[in-house]
C-alpha cells in the first residue's frame, strides 16, 4: 500500500488537523508515514500544505515528486490547483470546497477554476461549510472534506474514527461527535462532479 497525500487550504482552516488524523489512523494501521509542512501566517490568509506519505514499506522522502500524488485535499479551490503538477494525471484525485477563500484581489473566476477541474477525471467538489452549517457541525467542515476523501487515502473508517477520538478527547465528547458526524457527512457526500 502506498499513498502520497498534498493537503493545502488557507490557515486557519484546519488543513494541519486532517494531517494529524490520517497519520495517527496510518500507524494505527501498522504502515509507515513521512510528512512534511508548510505553514503560511494564518492570520493574513497565507498557504498553508502539507505532504503525506503513507506506505505499507519504509519511506525515504518526506516529499512527493511531481506527477506523484495520488491525493490532494484541498480546503480552498483555487489552492488545489497550485498542487496540479504534483497530482498523479492518470489516477489521482482532487477532493476540494467548493467554496473560495477570497484573499487576493485577482482571485479567478469560480467559472475558470471549474473548467480546469473538468479536464481530470477524479474530482470531487463540496461545499463543505454549508454542509457543516447545515447539520450542526459548523466547526467540523475540514473533517467533512476527510470523509469525502476517505475512499482516495485507502484508510479503512474504523480507524480513521479511532485517530479523530485520539485527536479531539482533550475537547471533550461532543467535539469527537461532532467530528465523527462531519466524517459520515463527508462520506454520504462523496460523488464526483
Amino acid at each position: 500500500m502506498k499513498t502520497d497525500i498534498i493537503l493545502c487550504g488557507v490557515g486557519g482552516q484546519g488543513i494541519l488537523s486532517i494531517a494529524t488524523i490520517i497519520g495517527k489512523a496510518a500507524m494505527k494501521e501498522g504502515l509507515n508515514i513521512k510528512q512534511a509542512e508548510v505553514h503560511g501566517m494564518s492570520q493574513r490568509g497565507g498557504d498553508v500544505q502539507s505532504n503525506l506519505r503513507i506506505s505499507s514499506s519504509p519511506i525515504h522522502s518526506d516529499l512527493i515528486a511531481l506527477n506523484g500524488a495520488d491525493v490532494v485535499i484541498s480546503m480552498e479551490p483555487m489552492e488545489a490547483l497550485r498542487y496540479l503538477p504534483y497530482l498523479n494525471k492518470d489516477k489521482g484525485w482532487i477532493i476540494t470546497s467548493s467554496v473560495p477563500f477570497v484573499n487576493i484581489p485577482n482571485y479567478p473566476a469560480m467559472e475558470d477554476i471549474k473548467a480546469e477541474y473538468a479536464k481530470l477525471g477524479n474530482v470531487v467538489m463540496l461545499d463543505i461549510e454549508k454542509l457543516a452549517k447545515d447539520n450542526g457541525v459548523p466547526r467540523s467542515a475540514n473533517v467533512i472534506l476527510l470523509g469525502a476523501a476517505l475512499d482516495a487515502i485507502g484508510l479503512e473508517r474504523d480507524k480513521i474514527e479511532a485517530a479523530i477520538r485520539r485527536v479531539f478527547e482533550r475537547k471533550g465528547e461532543s467535539v469527537v461527535d461532532a467530528n465523527i458526524k462531519a466524517l459520515a457527512i463527508g462520506i454520504e457526500n462523496s460523488g464526483k462532479i
